[in-house]
């Protein structure tokens, strides 16, 4: 039983003492004696026999809890004043101390202990999951670091701020979710705190799913035992509303049916992005592929993010191709530094080109994700990046380079609807992409074949000038019309043609009438035999449609004047120009080669006088029109007439240029125009 000393404090009664008495005060040690004794009035005994209830002890009632705590604070009192004794030996008063420690711990461990618990471990484990219950459920965001200042534990309001799952932030440097300049003070105040254990109050900006937050942060040491090399961060003043276009006013829309407004123009704006940019590439698929990319990029720098990066691969190397950033003077200068870095090896471009897959990092704590500048300053801190998207330029069998989007702080982070969106996008520019390396390797070949068709220069002929132009449709198919110059028996050999058929059949009709016409004239000076015996070589060919227009003419001297024996196959009627500036209109007229067995070509005589002009033409030229003014072929005299006195060459560079200016510069078929001016005969 317990009783009441006269100094207020319960005192357990000892084998020999008589209740009430005093407990003894502790004496120095004697010379030459062993160690003084604990005093016997209310200390614990020696360690290891335990000061409190014996190990396994029922748990006591409320009374004895409260009796038993305040014999602790009597015998610790009584240490205190042993301890402060002159000459005391302090090794038993340490051991006796140590003893209490342990009862106390034994008492405190039962009283965790309820019905039904297995031990203190038991209760300890409920306790931390009653604790991290209360943590994640805390109004407010609260974040747990390491000592290495990356998040540890995040709670749900903490996940609310940032639009993300609660699992999310674990790993991540916690100033990764701080805006960029105020990313470096915030580091300091957390490694100041680290280090002092005082407490941190700050005002920051933190990136949260709707843009910047002005927040305020309570930076505190953990005080839980053996968490002292964790920090609580507590964040204050940002809210988790719907952003305010959303917000619903008194009787409207819930939150549930603002979320699922939202989601709506979401999804609705990315359909209309998507169609915008299969729109603009299809119209433009003929185009260059800078321009295809610099049309893009546009587009989605207005868009989805406020930067936007083109990186394309030419030669095997990874190269920067087009920038867009904000439409402001401030953003000039940055936009020509930033197009002037090379995508780096390690940098997102460059990863993301290699691996042919995305990558998203919603908060931008890497500086070295967009590689450095010529000065050696992250990208990353130059656009103040807070949040980084990468799509590889992959048209599903190969990739051909990369597009990156950039989010400053006040734009939000991007969200996995904006991967998809980047990604649609890159595929479609890289199907452009390959349209038009292909589109462009057929030109190229095209346009060898069309150079044997159209050769640049005409054979000099003594006498007699030749000049040409040519003007050619885009696309890859080789044109249909050809001339050429070449020698006859008694003379010089001239024709021109073109081929009704724009399939790529038409290019091989083309070559086989071009070549039948110049081997044929080589034996047989006859123009009207040349174009008669072209048929049926055209006819031997099986032609699938197409046809062949053509004149074939043999030039030759006569008594001063330039004889042409003219055969026409349906090719329009040539005009003259003489010396004086008449324009005549010569005749035309006969079938085309390659449709009947029996077609008979036209014949004529024509005689020009010196400084006379010939021009022939292709039908290309004749109907060329003008929505306003009607057909070129209406006015092809009077424009002719104009040119009077010009060399050969001066009427064709003159006539072409009219061409252009007439039909607005709108090619809608090759237009071939071939020149002959008479001049002085050989020999005079």
């Amino acid at each position: 039983m317990s009783v009441s000393s006269d100094r207020g404090q319960a005192m357990t009664p000892q084998p020999g003492r008589e209740p009430g008495r005093r407990p003894a005060r502790p004496r120095p040690a004697a010379p030459g004696r062993g160690p003084a004794r604990a005093p016997s009035g209310g200390l614990a005994a020696p360690p290891g026999r335990g000061a409190g209830p014996a190990p396994g002890a029922g748990r006591e009632p409320a009374g004895d809890r409260g009796q038993e705590a305040a014999a602790l604070q009597s015998r610790a009192a009584e240490l205190r004043l042993a301890a402060a004794l002159p000459e005391v030996e302090l090794r038993p008063i340490l051991d006796a101390a140590l003893a209490e420690v342990d009862a106390a711990a034994d008492a405190l461990a039962r009283r965790r202990e309820g019905p039904g618990d297995r031990g203190p471990a038991a209760a300890a484990h409920a306790e931390r999951r009653l604790l991290h219950a209360v943590f994640l459920q805390l109004p407010v965001p609260v974040f747990l670091l390491g000592q290495d200042r990356s998040i540890r534990r995040a709670n749900s309001a903490a996940a609310q701020l940032l639009g993300s799952a609660p699992g999310y932030a674990t790993g991540k440097q916690f100033t990764a979710l701080v805006d960029g300049s105020d990313r470096a003070r915030v580091q300091t105040q957390l490694a100041d705190a680290f280090r002092t254990g005082r407490p941190r109050q700050l005002d920051c900006r933190l990136l949260g799913a709707g843009g910047v937050v002005e927040a305020s942060l309570t930076v505190r040491l953990a005080g839980l035992r053996g968490d002292a090399d964790q920090l609580i961060v507590t964040v204050s003043g940002p809210s988790a509303g719907p952003p305010a276009d959303l917000a619903a006013e008194p009787g409207a829309a819930g939150p549930a049916e603002v979320a699922d407004l939202k989601l709506i123009r979401e999804l609705t704006g990315r359909l209309d992005l998507g169609a915008d940019s299969a729109r603009l590439l299809l119209e433009h698929v003929t185009a260059g592929e800078s321009a295809l990319v610099q049309r893009l990029v546009r587009v989605l720098a207005g868009r989805l993010a406020g930067w936007v990066i083109a990186d394309v691969e030419r030669g095997g190397r990874l190269r920067r191709q087009f920038v867009a950033g904000p439409d402001s003077p401030e953003a000039e200068e940055l936009t020509r530094q930033v197009a002037d870095v090379a995508p780096a090896a390690g940098s997102a471009p460059f990863e993301v080109h290699a691996a042919m897959s995305s990558q998203l990092i919603t908060h931008a704590e890497d500086t070295d994700a967009l590689g450095a500048d010529a000065t050696g300053m992250p990208l990353v801190m130059r656009l103040h990046a807070a949040s980084v998207l990468s799509v590889p330029l992959f048209d599903g069998e190969r990739s051909y380079g990369a597009l990156t989007l950039i989010r400053q702080a006040g734009e939000g982070h991007f969200a996995m609807t904006d991967v998809a969106a980047a990604e649609a996008a890159g595929e479609q520019l890289a199907l452009a992409i390959r349209a038009g390396r292909i589109f462009r390797q057929l030109s190229g070949v095209a346009g060898a074949y069309r150079a044997s068709l159209i050769p640049p220069e005409l054979p000099a002929v003594p006498g007699m000038e030749f000049a040409a132009a040519h003007i050619a449709t885009e696309g890859p198919d080789a044109g249909g019309d050809f001339y050429a110059v070449y020698p006859v028996p008694g003379g010089t050999g001239l024709a021109i043609g073109d081929v009704c058929g724009t399939t790529r059949a038409a290019v091989a009709v083309t070559s086989a009438a071009r070549h039948a016409i110049r081997v044929l004239a080589g034996h047989d000076r006859d123009p009207v035999s040349v174009l008669r015996r072209a048929n049926e070589v055209l006819l031997g060919e099986n032609l699938s449609g197409e046809f062949v227009t053509a004149h074939a003419a043999t030039l030759s001297w006569d008594e001063g004047k330039l004889v042409i024996e003219l055969g026409s196959a349906g090719q329009p009627a040539p005009v003259l120009l003489t010396a004086d500036g008449q324009v005549r209109q010569l005749r035309g007229g006969g079938q085309p080669l390659g449709i009947f067995p029996d077609a008979e070509p036209a014949a004529q005589r024509v005689e020009l006088e010196p400084g006379d002009t010939l021009l022939l033409y292709s039908d290309g030229v004749a109907d060329a029109r003008n929505p306003e003014t009607g057909y070129f072929g209406d006015r092809l005299a009077d424009e002719l007439a104009s040119l009077a006195g010009e060399s050969a060459a001066g009427v064709a560079a003159g006539m072409r240029r009219q061409l252009l200016e007439f039909c607005d510069d709108q090619v809608r078929d090759d237009m071939t125009l071939v020149v002959l001016r008479a001049g002085e005969p050989p020999g005079y």
